[in-house]
């Protein structure tokens, strides 16, 4: 009856707030797009350039089949699996323990970190069930080596394997783990599972060379800091969240009480709980050293420049951690200190999800495309006017909003080089665009792009006709004095992410273009999004 209660509390503390007014934002768009296309062949061609496996767009768009497309559906969609995981994660805990079952039960209905990809059209809440799936599996296969567990822990791991690109991670060290305390008996089977391993490995040396050696924009938002690693932490133990997309360079970027209580008591509490859980229990050290090594991989990749490290992208290793810590929660023998702490870890949890306007549930989706379609309807365009798209393309507002009636033209992060100088190479912009550039963000003009915008915007203009201008402003936030400091410093040149650089100059130089011939009409922001409207008052 207990765990039913807590599945239900968990289920109402993911439905609250759902309904995001702010529409899809960029990578839950990317997830309704690839799961939209209406035939099977464009499905299987949208999958194929994305940057994760497919099981997650394959289930979303059998939940649009059967349910919809609307973005209530598409959240519901990851609502389910979040509230499945609440018994898996009971039943983990469940070996080690009713108490300890009913603990991890609590901390997976709670955890803020949870909620928040619960509500978010992506596969995160989908990975976490069956990393749920895959501890459980592990944890009764140590116990009870027979088929039945083995299959579990297969299938669960496949399932990993095919919906997290980097999920392997995981499931090697966790294989390698399982193999360790099973090789004294059943050495003849694990030697044939990690040469089967090894031969695999081997046979995609030439892949991860590629992966190694291959240049891309699709992680250029971030370096990796130490602080990412408290990040890690205090998103997954407490209930203030950092590190969803990026986070800031220093740890401690607010000195404030509401910081120290709400996020640093409780991931201090799980700490301590994490270290109690691995005394003299070489299972948990095992699942304990198996998380580090996850961390540790992904921390040379950040480190490498291949990947931003995110806390969401070690979500596999999330169960081994509340397992571990809800292990030693319950393994305090004076039950003053052992439910003190507790109490406390779960007061403050749902204190802050009920009182912070910031909570899991609260969080505003400020890159939401919906945001965009309201910012042109309440711009009062008409038919043949134009409207300026920068960073994105039309396609990513298309759920939202019809653009037939306009012209469009875009510059985004896919066609930049059209717009920036006449040498309009992708490839050689993606090589050396902080030298090609250097000079025309220093001056603060570029002749090229008022041509372009001359030539495709203002010059086809009649008398009464209107340009919208819609820029995002969270990737395009450099004034022009501040684009000449950062030009005039090689170390911090360098470390400015190029297309930070690039759209903030490209938004600065088409306003100064637009005014000149052009009378400013309007101007309206919401979230991180801003909207200029430019008509043509004089032939």
């Amino acid at each position: 009856m207990g765990i039913w209660i807590i599945t239900i509390l968990g289920l109402i503390a993911r439905l609250l707030f759902i309904n995001k007014p702010e529409g899809l934002w960029n990578d839950e768009y990317i997830s309704w797009l690839v799961a939209s296309q209406p035939l099977i062949i464009e499905f299987v061609n949208h999958i194929k350039w994305q940057c994760h496996m497919p099981l997650y767009y394959i289930y979303l768009k059998l939940i649009m089949v059967f349910f919809g497309q609307s973005d209530i559906v598409l959240r519901l969609a990851s609502v389910l699996p979040g509230v499945v995981s609440i018994p898996v994660m009971y039943l983990a805990g469940r070996q080690r323990g009713k108490n300890t079952a009913f603990i991890a039960a609590i901390f997976t209905a709670m955890s803020s970190f949870l909620i928040y990809y619960s509500q978010e059209v992506r596969l995160y809440s989908l990975l976490f069930l069956f990393s749920a799936l895959s501890l459980l599996f592990t944890l009764k296969l140590l116990k009870n080596t027979d088929i039945k567990n083995l299959s579990g822990l297969i299938i669960s791991d496949a399932l990993i394997l095919l919906t997290h690109t980097i999920g392997f991670v995981y499931v090697f060290f966790n294989l390698l783990f399982v193999s360790v305390f099973l090789y004294k008996n059943f050495k003849k089977i694990i030697l044939t599972l990690w040469c089967t391993i090894t031969a695999l490995l081997l046979l995609s040396v030439p892949l991860l060379v590629k992966i190694f050696t291959t240049h891309t924009f699709s992680q250029w938002w971030g370096s990796f800091t130490p602080a990412k690693f408290g990040f890690l932490m205090t998103d997954y133990f407490s209930p203030v969240l950092t590190n969803l997309v990026d986070s800031p360079s220093q740890f401690f970027y607010k000195n404030t009480p509401e910081f120290f209580i709400c996020a640093l008591v409780p991931t201090l509490i799980a700490a301590i709980w994490i270290v109690k859980s691995l005394i003299k229990d070489k299972i948990n050290l095992g699942l304990f050293l198996c998380s580090v090594c996850v961390i540790l991989v992904m921390t040379i990749a950040a480190i490498t420049g291949k990947l931003v490290f995110i806390t969401k992208y070690s979500m596999e290793i999330y169960p081994v951690l509340i397992f571990l810590a809800a292990c030693g929660a319950m393994s305090f023998r004076k039950k003053i200190w052992k439910y003190s702490l507790i109490i406390i870890f779960c007061i403050i949890h749902v204190g802050y999800l009920a009182a912070s306007p910031v909570s899991a549930p609260k969080i505003r989706r400020a890159q939401g495309h919906a945001i965009v379609a309201d910012l042109i309807k309440q711009s009062n365009l008409k038919k043949g006017d134009t409207i300026i798209l920068e960073y994105y393309p039309p396609s990513r507002f298309e759920k939202y909003f019809d653009f037939s009636d306009y012209k469009v033209v875009t510059i985004d992060k896919g066609n930049f080089p059209l717009y920036m100088s006449p040498d309009a190479d992708y490839a050689r912009a993606l090589r050396e665009g902080k030298a090609l550039y250097r000079e025309t963000f220093a001056s603060n003009m570029n002749p090229y792009l008022k041509y372009k915008i001359n030539t495709e915007v203002i010059n086809n203009l009649k008398k009464g006709q209107s340009v919208l201008v819609v820029m995002l402003n969270s990737v395009a936030f450099y004034p022009s004095n501040v684009m000449m400091a950062i030009t005039a410093d090689d170390e911090l040149y360098n470390q400015t992410p190029l297309l930070f650089l690039v759209f903030s100059h490209i938004k600065t130089q088409i306003f100064y273009d637009l005014s000149e011939s052009l009378t400013r009409i309007d101007f309206r922001s919401k979230g991180e999004w801003a909207a200029i409207k430019f008509t043509k008052l004089n032939n």
